[in-house]
């Protein structure tokens, strides 16, 4: 039962996530903290799973340690790209 109510709860947060994701594209710093709370959302769900079936936490720990390292990489490139652009408005970027 607690099973069921950790992974219905967590799916929930998962898919709100995902649709903040989706419909905030306006800012670039908005996109990179819905990028975070989904990998913390992921990071939970991973928790609660090793933790029922019994097995070791050192995967966990190495998905937070890479989660810690795409926010790291992703704050200097929105610094970036706000000193080369003045904004964060996700539509100025160009691809090129």
């Amino acid at each position: 039962m607690i099973m069921f109510l950790y992974s219905s709860f967590s799916m929930i947060l998962f898919i709100l996530g995902l649709f903040c994701f989706v419909s905030n594209r306006k800012h670039l710093l908005s996109m990179l903290l819905s990028l975070e709370f989904i990998v913390l959302i992921l990071f939970f769900m991973l928790f609660i799973y090793l933790n029922l079936m019994n097995y070791e936490n050192y995967f966990s720990m190495m998905f937070l340690t890479f989660s810690v390292c795409e926010g790291a990489l992703g704050l200097p490139i929105l610094v970036s790209m706000i000193r080369t652009h003045g904004n964060d408005y996700f539509q100025s970027f160009s691809i090129m």
